[in-house]
């Protein structure tokens, strides 16, 4: 009888002849500075912990007591009977942090996208969305049953030409949604978000950002990139976020009009068909976001390390390509000398991943650095003499 199921066997096999497969590392104990990871102790330099605030001690208490206060689930989905006082706090506390009329959390930054991009456009309208975009976004496009048209990474003049194309569609689209990233995790470089709305408000569209990764690190006090820019709600309708990068625990969430959040809770089914998030993930993200408005020391730190990072990279003779933010990439071009570099790096104490083909075009494999406030100067340093002794050694400067 034939296996219907071979093809998975079949597939992932290919997967690996090509060394396309994630080699899963793993982590033992916190993430912190300096980990413990496949039982070595390295540098971690690859992590989406921003601020450092997934091992910060007020996060940590505020977890511990919520478990303590409202035990360990919430045993429904928040339309139903797992609308706990946390959630709403949180969200309340949230929209205040965003200068927001309101915003709604989600169980993670993945299911905003997905569940809210398909509602807001659907059969005769029209999203436009920039070429790199993440996968989230993407997945949420195509289960939307709108149009699609894509403009040039970050690139004003061809999101011009795009939408100045779709007022001679005959009939006219009902909707036009306009879709960016915020700051784009492989490359690190800002969505040119002033330039974005102001042609969403020529041509009345809406303007939706995806933050995951500007949040805590763009903006007064780490804000993010509206705050950034210094733009009204008027002008970017719907802000995206997640609680699992700057924040330091796992959610997402969407700030915008009360509108906004009384539709998308209505009609976003990811939000109403999954439990709702646990106590302590509620009140760790609420103490995030207390920590965030009271030690605003966290992210100078964050810049100060960045910029001395990208200097030194950069003299060094580093490609560290068109990165604006603590994300930066170390361009080598092949995956091979990616991987290699990368276990280099490991074995000198620093963990910092390959990003290989198909994640970014095959001549532009890199090793995708993070920085973190919680390392120190001396932390810093270290990480740059690592990849200055591989980078030598395999002949990439």
């Amino acid at each position: 009888m034939r296996d219907p199921t071979s093809f998975l066997r079949t597939e992932y096999d290919e997967l690996v002849h090509a060394d396309l497969d994630w080699k899963l590392r793993l982590l033992a104990g916190p993430s912190t500075p300096w980990s413990i990871v496949d039982g070595k102790k390295v540098l971690m330099f690859c992590s989406n912990n921003y601020l450092g605030l997934s091992n910060h001690p007020a996060v940590k208490e505020a977890a511990m007591e919520a478990i303590r206060t409202h035990g360990a689930g919430s045993g429904s989905v928040r339309p139903i009977a797992g609308n706990m006082d946390l959630h709403m706090e949180l969200e309340r506390r949230l929209a205040q942090f965003k200068g927001a009329e309101a915003s709604l959390v989600y169980q993670t930054g993945f299911a905003a996208n997905s569940g809210l991009i398909p509602q807001l456009v659907g059969e005769g309208d029209l999203v436009v969305s920039d070429e790199l975009n993440h996968g989230s976004i993407i997945d949420g496009v195509r289960l939307s049953r709108a149009e699609r048209a894509v403009y040039k990474h970050a690139d004003p003049g061809d999101l011009e030409r795009v939408l100045d194309a779709s007022e001679q569609h005959s009939p006219a689209y009902r909707r036009i949604l306009i879709i960016t990233d915020g700051v784009f995790s492989m490359d690190g470089d800002i969505a040119p978000l002033d330039k974005v709305s102001a042609l969403g408000a020529t041509h009345g569209a809406m303007v939706y950002v995806d933050d995951a990764h500007g949040e805590g690190v763009l903006g007064e006090g780490g804000r993010g990139i509206v705050s950034h820019f210094h733009l009204s709600r008027d002008q970017v309708q719907v802000e995206m976020g997640t609680f699992s990068k700057a924040f330091g625990v796992v959610g997402g969430h969407v700030s915008g009009s009360r509108d906004l959040v009384n539709f998308a809770y209505n009609k976003s089914r990811t939000w109403l068909l999954s439990g709702s998030a646990p106590p302590a993930v509620a009140a760790a993200c609420l103490a995030a976001v207390d920590v965030l408005e009271h030690e605003t020391d966290h992210v100078r730190r964050l810049w100060e390390h960045t910029r001395r990072f990208k200097r030194a990279m950069a003299d060094l003779g580093f490609d560290i390509g068109r990165s604006e933010t603590p994300i930066t990439p170390i361009i080598v071009g092949e995956s091979s000398v990616a991987k290699r570099l990368s276990q280099r790096l490991f074995e000198l104490g620093l963990f910092a991943l390959p990003i290989v083909f198909p994640m970014v075009a095959k001549d532009r494999a890199r090793i995708r650095t993070i920085m973190n406030a919680a390392l120190t100067v001396e932390d810093v340093d270290f990480a740059i003499s690592a990849f200055e002794t591989a980078g030598k050694e395999l002949s990439i400067i």
